[in-house]
């Protein structure tokens, strides 16, 4: 059975890893590995002890405030991610919400909530369907907002 690591923050405002946990419950049949770090800067060491450990992929939650130091921060942490897939060879999913996202905390909500979901069903087919994601190149998905849609039809 193939395990999914969630590493996620209390610096969030959301709980998305409950969502896409929910997610891939509805999609297949998964173990999870769940561990909560304060902050993203703290996420990728996580992940990699994970996809060393005993983890297939691992899905990482984020979610960044609107300040500068916050974005250098999740730049620095998304960093972090790259550099612990190429040391294992396995996938992160980076799942970052920014807080300046949106508008209005509903709406931030929803994002939150629409883009755990999302890459959850990328995990899904990165696992068990990647001839689906094949399908899908050049088409201009957007996860947690409206598809952008391909430019050449």
């Amino acid at each position: 059975m193939a395990k999914v690591g969630i590493a996620d923050t209390t610096f969030a405002r959301v709980d998305m890893a409950k969502i896409a946990k929910e997610e891939l419950k509805q999609l297949c049949s998964v173990g999870f590995r769940h561990e909560t770090v304060p902050g993203v800067k703290d996420l990728p060491l996580t992940a990699k002890n994970m996809l060393e450990e005993d983890c297939d992929i691992v899905m990482a939650f984020g979610m960044p405030g609107p300040e500068d130091i916050d974005k250098q921060c999740a730049h620095e942490a998304s960093q972090g991610l790259i550099q612990a897939q190429l040391m294992t060879g396995k996938r992160i999913v980076e799942v970052f919400v920014h807080e300046d996202e949106a508008p209005t905390d509903k709406e931030l909500e929803k994002l939150a909530e629409e883009r755990a979901r999302e890459h959850a069903r990328n995990v899904y087919r990165l696992l068990f369907k990647p001839d689906k994601l094949r399908k899908m190149a050049g088409t201009g998905q957007r996860e947690g907002g409206p598809d952008a849609g391909p430019l050449r039809r």
